[in-house]
């Protein structure tokens, strides 16, 4: 099911957190930088996957330690690129193919490729809801991008739900982020 919320990512209680990442091992700005910031050892790690050639789009990673679990999510080739929709789509259907064997439950995500990759959430969204909104046991909370999330949510700390049948959306009052 899929949870579309607002706030912080990094308050969240899902079990794992989503980076977004390039190809190349830089994290400079945006949500990268601030995973960077906070978890010096998984950039390390990232870093030298990049030069090995490991990180590839359409091949998100799980990457974890004894206090977090993080799923670097290639967003975009190369830092100095915008994201592309067929990048995005690829690896949210890796993701979907996978999540099972790699052990997620629950995953908070932003708005893929739509901050420092330069995409719509238009166009971004539907795809998150296509290719996650249908697995029951897989719980994602989307982090909608601010100006969105004010514009289109109902007043008071709404937050809306896509499940199995990803035409239906429900208002249900959210729980303090």
């Amino acid at each position: 099911m899929i949870t579309f919320v607002t706030g912080n990512l990094f308050d969240s209680a899902a079990q794992v957190l989503t980076n977004t990442v390039n190809c190349v091992g830089a994290m400079g700005k945006g949500v990268a930088l601030e995973f960077k910031n906070r978890y010096p050892a998984m950039f390390e790690e990232y870093r030298r996957r990049c030069e090995r050639g490991e990180v590839r789009p359409g091949e998100p990673y799980l990457w974890e330690d004894d206090r977090v679990q993080i799923l670097n999510f290639p967003t975009k080739r190369d830092w100095r690129e915008n994201s592309r929709l067929e990048d995005i789509a690829l690896a949210l259907k890796y993701l979907a193919t996978h999540y099972q064997n790699m052990g997620i439950q629950s995953l908070a995500m932003p708005a893929l490729g739509c901050g420092q990759g330069g995409l719509r959430w238009e166009d971004v969204r539907p795809l998150i809801e296509k290719h996650l909104g249908d697995l029951t046991d897989l719980d994602v909370y989307v982090y909608e991008p601010a100006a969105v999330a004010a514009e289109q949510n109902p007043p008071h700390g709404t937050k809306k739900k896509v499940g199995s049948d990803s035409d239906s959306i429900a208002a249900q009052p959210s729980l303090p982020l």
